[in-house]
């Protein structure tokens, strides 16, 4: 074997070469190994061994032992491998996963803006107007919103003494069954420790509460403000990649105003549209709004905001996408839907304080935001490159010497 250039191997590399290589070897690589064991021995006996020890780490330079292989068998699988390498270093880390970018997490904020009208006339409220001050509830929520659909209504309520309603632990046939002072877990006031008569048939545990007690027993259907589906939401979404320093809306530049007045969102025909129809939201998710608007739900609207910043910035638009989230297990209903309970003081011509107690239930809207956006950047660039390279590396091969 030739060797050229000034390159020092060290012994052990020597006699790691077999005999029979040996025998191969031109009269000038012999000498050659001769004159380096001679002045190894020099350095280490001028120098001592710790010295000689330095000296060898510092400018000796080790090089691999590398062997041709001869199989057509071991070639095509080398080649294989390699080819793999390179089909996953351009295909999967380059062009699906975008290795050649640095990435940002988006920052969003949400607002909101409910418009309808409806009317009812029932025997308790008559008939009567309802806007957007009375079914949206509260008017300010952090991206979401709520929309009354059925209520409870308990009108005229004053703090007194009353029978409790009826069930397992409130009936009672004399005084004995109650107890003074007892408050339970779902309890509208304190009991007396009387037994009072509810109705003609029904005796209960009288209560110091707000008077007469709710009865929730039967829930409106159809519901109260089944109309509430032709309302509609304008969502204002304004989104920041601060890494990019990259911000963008959801009412896109090519909208005009008087677009945005007769727009109504349509996944084929207006998908850019900000304005929702609260039934469409809800069939969009595959669930019937007559039926949710009864007992209530929640539902989410996704908005995706996945922007490749190397491209045109009118390509980072917003994908809108909507589900129920309060899934609805039909062999297992307990405690279903979504309601709250809310109250109206005021005082009558007595001057005593009254209320009128309702417990709504409702569809709250979630406005979930969420996306990434990528940009060309050396550094990862360069990291997948040398990670691609050194896999390469694996099943790169060479020759040293001839084959046995």
């Amino acid at each position: 074997m030739a060797v050229r250039g000034a390159i020092q191997l060290r012994p052990f590399m020597w006699e790691m070469i077999p005999d029979y290589r040996l025998g191969h070897m031109s009269g000038r690589s012999s000498g050659f190994r001769d004159s380096w064991l001679a002045q190894r021995a020099a350095v280490m006996a001028g120098s001592g061994g710790c010295c000689a020890e330095v000296y060898s780490c510092i400018f000796d330079y080790n090089t691999p032992r590398i062997a041709l292989i001869k199989s057509r068998k071991v070639g095509l699988l080398n080649r294989v491998i390699q080819l793999l390498i390179l089909a996953y270093v351009i295909g999967w880390v380059f062009v699906w996963e975008k290795g050649y970018q640095d990435f940002d997490s988006v920052v969003s904020s949400v607002t909101l803006k409910v418009k309808g009208v409806a009317v009812t006339n029932t025997s308790d409220l008559g008939y009567r107007i309802w806007d957007v001050a009375d079914y949206v509830l509260p008017a300010q929520q952090e991206n979401a919103f709520f929309v009354m659909t059925n209520l409870i209504l308990t009108p005229n309520q004053t703090q007194g003494r009353c029978p409790e309603l009826p069930d397992t632990s409130t009936v009672c046939i004399s005084d004995q069954n109650c107890t003074l002072d007892y408050v339970g877990t779902h309890s509208n006031g304190v009991q007396t420790g009387r037994c009072v008569a509810y109705d003609k048939s029904v005796k209960t545990c009288e209560v110091k509460a707000w008077c007469p007690v709710e009865n929730d027993t039967t829930v409106p259907k159809p519901a109260f403000l089944r109309a509430a589906e032709n309302f509609t939401v304008l969502i204002k979404n304004n989104i920041w990649y601060p890494k990019f320093n990259f911000s963008k809306r959801n009412i896109l530049q090519n909208i005009s105003a008087e677009y945005l007045k007769n727009c109504v969102y349509d996944r084929e025909k207006h998908p850019f549209c900000p304005i929702f129809r609260l039934g469409s939201l809800v069939e969009e998710a595959g669930e019937s709004f007559k039926d949710m608007a009864v007992l209530g739900g929640v539902m989410g609207i996704q908005i995706s905001w996945n922007c490749d910043l190397d491209k045109k910035h009118t390509y980072c638009v917003p994908k809108y996408s909507i589900r129920r989230l309060d899934n609805r297990e039909f062999d297992h209903n307990v405690s279903p839907g979504y309601n709250f309970r809310f109250a109206k003081y005021y005082k009558d011509s007595n001057d005593v304080e009254s209320r009128t107690l309702m417990k709504i239930y409702g569809i709250r809207f979630d406005i979930l935001v969420f996306g990434t956006a990528g940009k060309f950047d050396i550094i990862p660039t360069m990291i997948n490159i040398g990670s691609g390279v050194a896999l390469l590396g694996v099943g790169d091969n060479g020759t040293y010497g001839s084959n046995p």
